[in-house]
């Protein structure tokens, strides 16, 4: 064995004892150290439905510009029309201005017509009872002259709210009338006196109805008249 192999067998024993002394000896149950760049993934978040979560998302707000105030097509905002109809609908909750009309253009054509035909009975049930005294009072003049009525609606054009109010517990509301009538008058012999039998007329009235808020009696009477322009 020549000199420059001998040199290389030592380089090559001092070498492996360097590793040796640095590494050690494995045993093959060392656990390899984790690299500090690697990590477990993080879950993915999840879904409402998984996790059982609701989320609570803000309610949808109506646009106030489509939002229509409580008295829409009956009174103007903030009017003495609409805040009379609040205080009356806080004194009687089941209270509906909408009905109210519908049921005011009835009793006006039922009041125009009992009063034609001098229909007492009718005319108590729906007046009140200072109305009902001056209507029966013309009723029974008209008949001591003789006279007889005749009267045909041919329609109620407008009906319109014009004031309201609530004094104590009475409901006060009026309301103006615009209608059509033919009306013709006639004395004993059967000639007209007033009116026109073939003629129709354009009438306003203005009339105020009342009830009691504290009474279960739903019924309003006409506590008023006044003829319009």
């Amino acid at each position: 064995m020549d000199v420059t192999t001998l040199v290389f067998m030592g380089l090559a024993a001092v070498v492996i004892w360097r590793l040796w002394a640095v590494l050690g000896t494995r045993t093959g149950q060392e656990q390899i150290p984790p690299s500090r760049f690697s990590r477990r993934p993080e879950p993915l978040p999840e879904s409402p439905a998984e996790s059982g979560t609701i989320l609570n998302h803000p309610a949808h707000e109506p646009d106030p510009e489509v939002i229509k105030p409580r008295w829409a097509g009956i009174a103007e905002p903030d009017s003495d029309v609409a805040h009379g109809l609040s205080a009356i609908a806080a004194a009687d909750p089941s209270f509906d201005a909408k009905e109210f009309l519908e049921g005011a253009r009835g009793a006006y054509e039922m009041i125009v017509t009992a009063f034609a035909g001098g229909d007492r009975n009718m005319l108590r049930d729906l007046l009140s009872r200072d109305v009902f005294e001056g209507f029966a009072a013309a009723i029974a003049d008209r008949e001591q002259r003789g006279e007889t009525v005749e009267t045909t609606f041919v329609s109620i054009d407008k009906a319109t709210i014009q004031e309201a109010e609530l004094r104590g517990r009475s409901a006060q509301i009026t309301v103006r009338f615009q209608s059509k009538l033919i009306s013709a008058t006639r004395d004993r012999q059967g000639t007209i006196v007033d009116g026109a039998a073939d003629k129709v007329v354009d009438v306003t009235d203005i009339w105020t109805f009342a009830r009691d808020t504290g009474q279960r009696d739903p019924n309003w009477k006409l506590i008023a008249t006044e003829s319009g322009q």
